[in-house]
């Protein structure tokens, strides 16, 4: 039998939405083991004096439970 979690992370990138995406996947991966999976929950721009100086994803990420 498998058992898998969902945690939600964030990460922000200053290149765009994808790169935010898999800086927070790479980031994970160095904690959790046996992910499987992300989805996005919400992207949000980061605004500075009416410019975009970021971009964050908030993902939920699914990963396998250790026996």
């Amino acid at each position: 039998m498998t058992v898998a979690r969902v945690t939600e992370i964030s990460a922000t990138s200053t290149e765009g939405f994808d790169d935010a995406a898999k800086q927070g996947i790479a980031r994970a991966s160095k904690t959790l083991r046996g992910i499987t999976s992300a989805w996005v929950k919400d992207q949000n721009l980061m605004i500075d004096n009416g410019k975009v100086v970021g971009f964050k994803v908030n993902l939920a990420v699914t990963f396998i439970l250790d026996d």
